[in-house]
């Protein structure tokens, strides 16, 4: 099955079968009506895309957090089909095994990413593992009171692996529920 995706022709059946995302209850995101251009914290002028209440949101967390002595960065923000596509495209060049691929790369068109809500972060300094420093003690405690939610805690029903630097802001803050979602974290 051909689809047009964000200007961009992709064969949704070279990746995976649409069935198997919606078996596992994962959504096709579109792309956001606007984007914004925010500073990564990484390299200096290095931007990334992200809506505009993201962006608002994100200034908020990533101020209160400096305040309170800790750094973070933002390594990934919208990503593109595209650029998902090419993700994948590298992995598989480099001997990945697709199936596995899958459980940490979302196939185009059902990324968070695609939303422009979606941040993987990183303490600054950047840590090996980032689920041991500080930075993600303090995301787990307070980035619901910004709206960010961790994607894929450990034991998710997504069909992806842990991942402890994936934040997404939701536009409806349920503080209680985003709040445990951050319960299920370090074994």
């Amino acid at each position: 099955m051909m689809t047009m995706f964000g200007g961009c022709m992709l064969c949704i059946e070279c990746w995976v079968s649409p069935g198997t995302y919606a078996d596992r209850g994962l959504p096709f995101y579109r792309y956001p009506a606007e984007l914004v251009a925010v500073s990564t914290g990484v390299f200096e002028g290095q931007q990334c895309l992200m809506t505009p209440r993201t962006r608002s949101q994100w200034r908020a967390m990533h101020t209160t957090a400096a305040n309170d002595g800790v750094g973070l960065q933002i390594r990934w923000a919208f990503r593109s089909a595209d650029q998902q596509a090419k993700l994948i495209r590298d992995q598989l060049a480099w001997g990945g095994k697709l199936d596995y691929l899958l459980t940490w790369i979302a196939a185009p068109g059902y990324s968070e990413h695609h939303t422009g809500r979606a941040l993987d972060l990183d303490s600054f300094p950047p840590a090996e593992k980032f689920e041991d420093t500080p930075a993600f003690d303090w995301l787990c405690n307070n980035a619901w009171k910004f709206g960010f939610k961790l994607s894929y805690p450990i034991g998710n029903d997504s069909g992806f692996i842990y991942e402890p630097w994936h934040w997404c802001y939701q536009d409806i803050i349920e503080n209680t529920a985003l709040h445990q979602s951050c319960e299920v974290r370090k074994i």
